[in-house]
């Protein structure tokens, strides 16, 4: 039923709280996992009067090394998941998350996303936004929601 599951990843513990619901779907449908995080790029506008070379250099060093550190947190969780037995793929996406998520959840034909969520509701995710609530109410394929505070039976998902 479900072949490829895409679980977004930030490093938090709180996204980590989708892994166990992720897993227990992955050994019940023999899923492919597929792991993923954002770094996003924030491009400084060309006509601040304070972006110099220096700036920009350390600018590009920072990305470089965000990205080399979250390509390395989603390779160790690939590695845990792999002695499970499971089929897992890493995936480096820049973009915001929600449209990260989604961009990548069409390009690779993904059949169920698993992401933890804080929970809010009402004014607190009007003001604060919500990539959860994005991605649930735009994906194109069912979306399970784990909650700040869920507790996961592996032995009963």
């Amino acid at each position: 039923m479900f072949k490829r599951i895409l679980i977004p990843l930030d490093g938090s513990d709180l996204a980590e709280k989708a892994l166990p619901s992720a897993i227990a779907l992955a050994h019940q449908f023999g899923s492919k996992l597929i792991l993923i995080r954002m770094v996003e790029v924030s491009y400084p506008t060309l006509l601040s009067p304070h972006l110099t070379s220096a700036t920009a250099v350390t600018m590009s060093e920072s990305y470089e090394q965000a990205h080399r550190a979250a390509e390395a947190y989603l390779l160790a969780q690939q590695k845990a998941l792999q002695q499970d037995g499971l089929d897992v793929e890493v995936i480096m996406c820049e973009a915001t998350p929600a449209d990260g998520i989604l961009y990548t959840t069409s390009e690779y034909h993904i059949d169920c996303i698993v992401m933890s969520t804080h929970g809010r509701g009402g004014l607190a995710r009007w003001t604060l936004g919500s990539v959860a609530d994005k991605v649930a109410r735009h994906a194109p394929c069912p979306v399970l929601l784990v909650r700040q505070n869920a507790i996961i039976d592996q032995d009963n998902p």
